[in-house]
């Protein structure tokens, strides 16, 4: 279809020969946007236009974004068809793209009326010209960049993990909290199970991979032992949670998708109850809550955690949150998983009542306070939808709820979380337009009517010159800092604070910080890439932990 990319180029050139408008109501209001029409338009596109194509930028061919919405749908597909019809009449249109391109497109008969409805399916899913800076890239969509604060954490070691690997990252701790209500300091490590910090040594409290020995924590970094959290009444029920991964197929579950779309792995949601819990080794039951199909390695259940400002008597106290990213569904091409208006469970943060049976398996409840809760065909469990991985959930002292969201190409997030609303992935990554079916690394200006969308944008939102993988965090309680959110860069390790207070645009400004004496950064005392994770004590100490060497450092001071 060489030729037919030059016509693609002229007709955007061209659209106003024509036309007195470019509303979609004339130009696109007939064309499906169903979900299985697409995927068939875009299989004729690959095979057909592809290596003369694509949406980023002109190539051999054009890019052929808003084309659909530029040029009438009828004249497109008859051209398509029978492009000589045009020139024998002496179209205009057809008469300035043989001036230009000095070649007549031949036809092509052999596409039916079902494949030229599913190419133009999949031409509407491009609605616009894409932002270019650099060629395909994206940088310096966020002109203001972040200054540094000259404000300085200092850290002392505070803790190892044992080595669970002989190569970094040598421990995959991704969460330290303590049990509620004790000084007991819990920590895990994604490959074994949870330690009980001691006296700053650890002890191994639960063997997940001798209790679990499906666990896989190979491949990637966010598999194995993903998170837990210890039940607000612990002292009294003995009840604490765990995520963790087993391979695809394992087990039933009670999520799923598709079967075009294969199941790499299932995360397994699992509640703990300890015999004693004042015990410093586990020894008790456990049962199996939920399951939960992923495509992936990447964007399962990244975070388990309780309110901790709810009291016993509040409607959510004893209410399990969790936050689970699209498993890779949507760079695997099959965005609808994802792009569900609160029917499905993926790339949301539920909320549910471990002790409850009104689910579908009947192993925990949907608390009637859930935005969907009783409404047919919603899924009761979801609380907010619409992130690609939302690894942090989190509660200021007011009681507002936040959620840090890892992005795709461009843009990281943080965002206020509010029951019932759509926070954009798949179809936005930031406060910008994203093309699931397209390229990740584009992104288009908002359209005029963006409201119909009913997009909630984020809080703060990053680029990826900033950071490429943000991470929470905790808010700290004392020092300069105090009341501001401090979280950083997964990769680097580079830090930042911002008061989440301030509206509408928190100010987000970076740290660095002085160890043994010397202002560094977490790149150089690690000696590579960091994997950066956070810490918290009972007395709201924060801590800074690295993957990489499985070390956790205490913040001491605050310059």
């Amino acid at each position: 279809m060489k030729k037919l990319s030059t016509l693609f180029s002229v007709l955007t050139i061209l659209a106003t020969l024509s036309c007195t408008s470019t509303n979609e109501e004339e130009f696109g209001a007939t064309i499906s946007q169903d979900v299985d029409q697409i995927k068939a338009g875009k299989v004729l596109f690959d095979q057909n236009c592809s290596t003369c194509h694509n949406f980023n930028e002109n190539a051999i061919g054009p890019n052929l974004s808003g084309l659909t919405r530029q040029v009438e749908t009828d004249w497109i597909k008859r051209f398509i068809k029978n492009p000589s019809e045009f020139f024998k009449a002496k179209d205009e249109r057809a008469e300035r793209l043989l001036a230009i391109y000095k070649n007549e497109m031949p036809a092509f008969p052999n596409f039916s009326e079902a494949d030229l409805n599913s190419i133009l399916s999949y031409l509407h899913t491009f609605e616009t010209l894409p932002i270019e800076i650099l060629g395909d890239t994206t940088s310096n969509l966020i002109p203001e960049k972040i200054q540094d604060s000259g404000i300085r954490f200092e850290l002392e070691f505070f803790a190892q993990l044992p080595a669970s690997d002989t190569v970094p990252a040598l421990a995959k701790m991704t969460k330290m909290e303590p049990i509620p209500g004790t000084n007991r300091l819990m920590i895990n490590d994604q490959r074994i199970g949870i330690y009980e910090l001691v006296d700053q040594k650890p002890q191994l409290y639960l063997d997940l991979l001798k209790q679990r020995p499906d666990m896989v924590s190979k491949p990637g970094w966010a598999t194995g032992l993903g998170s837990f959290t210890f039940h607000p009444e612990f002292l009294e029920n003995g009840l604490f949670y765990t995520a963790h991964t087993e391979p695809g197929g394992t087990q039933p579950s009670d999520f799923g998708y598709t079967d075009s779309l294969n199941v790499f792995m299932q995360w397994v949601l699992t509640e703990w109850k300890a015999d004693s819990p004042n015990s410093k080794t586990f020894q008790g039951t456990s049962r199996e809550i939920l399951r939960i199909d992923n495509a992936s390695q990447a964007h399962g259940m990244q975070e388990l955690t309780f309110n901790p400002n709810s009291e016993k008597g509040d409607e959510d106290f004893g209410l399990l949150y969790i936050g689970y990213g699209d498993g890779g569904t949507v760079e695997k091409r099959f965005a609808y998983i994802s792009d569900h208006g609160g029917t499905g469970v993926y790339s949301s943060i539920l909320r549910i009542d471990p002790a409850g049976n009104n689910s579908a398996n009947g192993k925990y409840g949907i608390p009637s306070i859930n935005p969907f809760s009783g409404i047919q065909g919603k899924a009761g469990e979801v609380l907010a939808y619409g992130f690609r991985n939302p690894n942090r959930v989190f509660w200021d002292e007011t009681g507002k709820l936040f959620a840090t969201d890892i992005g795709q190409h461009s843009i990281e997030e943080i965002n206020l979380i509010e029951p019932g609303k759509f926070y954009g992935w798949p179809i936005r990554e930031g406060r910008f337009m994203i093309n699931p079916f397209g390229s990740f690394r584009t992104l288009y200006p908002l359209p005029k009517d963006d409201d119909k969308k009913g997009v909630t944008y984020p809080l703060i939102q990053l680029e990826h010159d900033e950071a490429v993988a943000v991470i929470g965090g905790y808010f700290l309680s004392e020092g300069k800092l105090k009341g501001n959110f401090v979280f950083g860069d997964i990769p680097t390790g580079r830090l930042f604070f911002a008061d989440l207070d301030q509206n509408p645009n928190p100010e987000v400004k970076s740290m660095k910080v002085v160890f043994e004496g010397n202002e560094t950064t977490m790149e150089e005392i690690v000696g590579g890439r960091v994997d950066l994770k956070f810490g918290i004590d009972a007395e709201k100490q924060v801590y800074i932990m690295s993957k990489n060497q499985g070390k956790i450092y205490k913040i001491v001071n605050t310059q």
